[in-house]
């Protein structure tokens, strides 16, 4: 069976290639217009991939079917270490995205041990 890779967009710098079942998806949050996603003419997706290392990926995308608004896929790659919470927020506003799922995708990051 071959690699399943993915590339994901980022903000200001060049895409990544990742190869998917390296980076599993540890948080993530969706919206959209209308009762169903598949018949929305709106959606806002934003997703986190972490890879064992500890190093993580922030992005998100909006989708539109109306005519003169502009789709949006944006991101960022982070160190091992750094705050995945305060990227989900910098992604999410950079991107316009709605403040629940900002919010949404925090809260789906794993507990954090006290």
């Amino acid at each position: 069976m071959p690699t399943k890779t993915r590339t994901i967009t980022l903000t200001d710098r060049a895409p990544v290639r990742i190869v998917e079942e390296e980076w599993p998806i540890i948080a993530s949050a969706k919206d959209w217009d209308g009762e169903f996603d598949f018949q929305a003419p709106r959606t806002w997706a934003m997703r986190v991939r972490q890879h064992a290392d500890g190093r993580a990926i922030v992005y998100a995308t909006y989708a539109t079917q109306f005519r003169g608004e502009v789709e949006w896929r944006g991101g960022e790659l982070l160190d091992a270490g750094a705050d995945i919470a305060a990227a989900i927020r910098r992604v999410g506003e950079d991107g316009a995205m709605p403040e629940h799922v900002i919010r949404e995708c925090i809260a789906d990051l794993p507990a954090v041990e006290v």
